[in-house]
């Protein structure tokens, strides 16, 4: 079976990728669709990164054109609200889905479901829905007990590891700008 993995940033995708070729896929290749990172220079910070740890550990990965105007259209008037997560997971699982379907993909996935400061119920609703709407299968695994490792591999191997999800609403959180 053929997996499409949606990658949010390469130390995310060391654990993921040895756990599903473990499994019963044959074949994973990342797809690195993530407009909402801001700004550019973070986005190539995160692009050059996941070049590097999928050179490391030998799959290959799709990065489409960055296109952050698409997540800005997305999250219009959302900025202050707890949904801006959830339009910016479906805007990203929509088109890994999308894209999957189009290139003979059996299922897909997302590493954000390592992450434990990410909601785990919404993001398998999200792709749940999403699978549904485009006769897709998400195939789901709670990756959460391998974050840990997957920072330290990370760490071990020198790759950067930013310090917010990416967009600029959570980095003004996290910096609290005033």
């Amino acid at each position: 079976m053929k997996l499409l993995l949606h990658i949010c940033c390469g130390p995310c995708a060391l654990y993921p990728v040895k756990e599903l070729l473990s499994k019963k896929f044959d074949k994973i290749t990342g797809f690195f669709y993530n407009p909402n990172i801001h700004p550019p220079s973070e986005y190539k910070k995160r692009k050059d990164t996941l070049s590097e740890a999928a050179s490391k550990t030998g799959f290959e990965v799709i990065m489409p054109p960055y296109k952050m105007e698409e997540y800005f259209r997305k999250v219009m008037s959302k900025e202050d609200s707890p949904e801006r997560c959830s339009f910016c997971w479906e805007l990203r699982l929509s088109e890994t889905a999308s894209y999957a379907k189009k290139n003979g993909f059996d299922a897909f996935t997302t590493t954000l479901l390592i992450s434990p400061y990410q909601d785990h119920e919404k993001i398998r609703e999200i792709g749940e829905k999403i699978a549904a709407e485009n006769s897709a299968q998400f195939y789901y695994q709670d990756f959460r007990p391998y974050f840990k490792d997957a920072q330290e591999q990370a760490k071990k191997e020198n790759l950067y590891r930013q310090k917010y999800c990416g967009c600029v609403f959570s980095e003004l959180e996290r910096v609290k700008v005033t």
